[in-house]
């Protein structure tokens, strides 16, 4: 076949204009059509990486937890099997008192002399990731745990806050720490004989919060009851409640049952 100057052939033996592009760009409708598939495709990715980002933070609080936990085990076997008081400030505290809005040093200084602090010495462990911006420790001891003299214990101190570890039946079902999210200045708890919360209760991770155990385990709890999660968001009709001591009744409330048989051993 006889081309005239200038000209080419394709594979498929048509001629073609010599220089000229083997294949035309996107028109304006391909290229919509491209935008409108990655734009699906991030909607589908963004919330499962989201969710994968939030069970890793998740698990490095589990990890503080489990860490924090075993020192109070250690502690208390160093010491005659007494255990660190929850109380912040007092004589055998796990973090000594460093006061509202203080300094990193002095946040710092506070932790050291803490009684577990030989025993974690890592400063990052008193830390969730999703922890208060500024606060160096975001986790609590709850009341029962050498917490007496609070409100939520009705009095019986010596019938239900232990000083020592022995003292515990079924470790494996009784919290210790908490993520409370901020530093810790008196124990966590609800009351033991009422249906009633005294601490707003927590949402660290998802909807619920994660919790170290007296035999060294941790392990994350979701809340079941939508009051718990509107009053710790403090939603209507919880938006007035005083965050530092709730005193918010909730009847026949599961979580509030499951937090009462962890922290005091029973559910009134």
């Amino acid at each position: 076949m006889q081309i005239r100057k200038g000209r080419t052939l394709s594979e498929e033996g048509i001629p073609k204009r010599k220089g000229a592009r083997g294949a035309m760009g996107f028109t304006l409708i391909e290229l919509l059509v491209v935008i409108a598939v990655i734009a699906i495709l991030m909607a589908i990715l963004l919330p499962a990486l989201k969710a994968a980002r939030e069970h890793g933070k998740r698990a490095v609080c589990l990890n503080n937890l489990r860490q924090l936990t075993l020192a109070w085990i250690l502690y208390a076997d160093d010491n005659d099997d007494n255990i660190c008081t929850a109380w912040v400030g007092r004589k055998d505290c796990w973090v000594d008192i460093a006061g509202e809005n203080a300094s990193e040093a002095t946040q710092v200084k506070a932790m050291k002399s803490g009684v577990l602090f030989p025993y974690v010495k890592n400063l990052r462990l008193y830390k969730c990731p999703t922890g208060v911006r500024g606060e160096m420790v975001t986790y609590s001891i709850v009341a029962s745990m050498w917490g007496g003299s609070t409100p939520v214990s009705g009095g019986h101190d010596e019938e239900l806050c232990f000083e020592k570890r022995a003292e515990l039946l079924r470790p494996g079902e009784r919290i210790v720490f908490v993520d409370e999210g901020k530093w810790p200045g008196s124990p966590w708890g609800v009351w033991h004989d009422r249906p009633m919360w005294w601490d707003i209760p927590t949402v660290r991770h998802s909807n619920g919060t994660d919790w170290g155990y007296a035999d060294g385990h941790s392990e994350y709890h979701k809340w079941v009851d939508r009051r718990t999660m509107d009053l710790a968001l403090l939603r209507p009709p919880y938006e007035h409640v005083n965050p530092g001591y709730a005193s918010v009744t909730h009847e026949d409330s599961e979580d509030l049952e499951w937090l009462q048989r962890g922290i005091w051993g029973f559910a009134p």
